[in-house]
């Protein structure tokens, strides 16, 4: 047993430990702080709102988590009154029931409103999981500041960040870079989703919200039409995360005016790209695990020019896909808004494609940051708050 695991008084102790959860990244995330909260705590209690992945680790939800979430404006205007007092019932519950710790886990706009509270009341409070608040609407610091005892953040240079404005932080690295392994094999996921293992792939990931495949969808396959009439020989494959976005893909596959053969799959968006040459996709985490798989990437992304404009105002990093925030330089190509054309975006996959020494450079860039990375996070972010747990007992 290492010496961050040893028992200690308190281990000794009942201790609960609230915890909330709104998504299914968060529940992951909190069902593996769970079973590494337990190897140092056998006798703790775990309680407040979590998914099935947390409630298999023995959790009790108090509500469905499925009620927390709610995507976009318009969908949570209409759920305000319930989250409302979804938020009101929890914290009745634990002002009455004090827990020893509360974690908030991501959803900053409804737990740290909790965790603030609950710090005012004495008990201690942790955030999993950094709002962008290094990107933009940076004066969001000093109410996180008021609201956690410790922010727990998955990437270094947000961890540099808090440090900055003297808020508690622990960098405790990403769990997908501890799941996905340091050299992924394409030959055993293209034999999985039955593709040719001899002809290149392309991957194109759109985006899983309707908007972002309304906004992106045509743009990408022009885009990869562009490609296919210079290399006819290229396999298309597409992941879908759900069945709207398949039938949605597929309408827009058919509406295209020249025939594009694609495969479009339900699901296995990871292997997919995992099976592939070169990703075209939009930007957000699935950037991270192109990378993790070490697969040269083109991130392209358009918003209304509304939106556009005012978040180029707002937005306060260079870089928007996570590998250039990570590296601190342009490993992979941006193209956005009305950079993002067919023919730039076609040229920029062909380039990756075709390129062998540019794909061994990217490669090792890309085998260092997943390293980095690669930090056993849920050991490190159970350690932390016992840390916080062993100051206060």
């Amino acid at each position: 047993m290492t010496e961050s695991t040893t028992p200690s008084i308190v281990s000794e102790r009942k201790l609960t430990i609230a915890m909330i959860a709104g998504e299914a990244s968060g529940d992951i995330l909190g069902a593996g702080l769970i079973r590494s909260l337990k190897r140092r705590y056998p006798k703790a209690r775990f309680v407040g709102i979590g998914g099935e992945e947390m409630i298999a680790e023995g959790f009790h939800s108090l509500v469905p988590m499925e009620r927390l979430s709610v995507m976009g404006l318009v969908e949570v205007l209409g759920r305000i009154r319930e989250l409302f007092s979804i938020r009101a019932r929890l914290m009745d519950y634990f002002f009455t029931n004090r827990p020893d710790v509360v974690i908030g886990i991501d959803s900053p706009d409804f737990t740290l409103a909790i965790e603030r509270r609950c710090r005012e009341a004495g008990i201690p409070s942790v955030h999993y999981v950094s709002p962008s608040v290094w990107a933009w609407r940076q004066k969001r610091i000093f109410k996180i500041a008021k609201s956690v005892d410790l922010m727990l953040t998955l990437f270094p240079f947000e961890a540099r960040f808090y440090e900055e404005h003297n808020v508690p932080v622990a960098f405790v690295g990403h769990p997908l870079a501890d799941r996905i392994p340091l050299e992924p094999n394409t030959g055993k996921a293209r034999e999985q989703l039955g593709l040719d293992q001899n002809a290149p792939l392309l991957a194109v990931l759109p985006g899983s919200r309707a908007g972002e495949v309304e906004r992106l969808g045509n743009l990408f396959l022009e885009a990869a039409r562009w490609l296919q009439e210079r290399r006819p020989d290229i396999q298309l494959v597409i992941p879908c995360v759900n069945r709207d976005r398949e039938k949605q893909v597929q309408a827009l596959v058919e509406s295209l005016e020249v025939k594009l053969p694609v495969t479009i799959v339900r699901g296995q968006s990871r292997e997919v790209m995992a099976a592939s040459d070169v990703v075209l996709l939009a930007s957000g985490t699935a950037t991270l695990e192109a990378m993790l798989l070490k697969k040269p990437m083109v991130v392209g992304y358009r918003l209304s020019n509304m939106s556009y404009a005012l978040l180029s105002r707002l937005v306060k990093v260079p870089h928007v896909a996570l590998p250039n925030l990570l590296a601190k330089e342009a490993l992979v190509p941006e193209l956005l808004q009305d950079d993002a054309t067919a023919e730039s975006l076609g040229a920029a996959v062909l380039e990756r494609m075709e390129n062998l020494e540019e794909r061994q450079r990217l490669q090792k860039a890309f085998t260092e940051l997943h390293l980095t990375l690669r930090q056993n996070a849920d050991e490190k972010a159970a350690e932390a708050v016992s840390g916080l747990l062993e100051e206060r007992a």
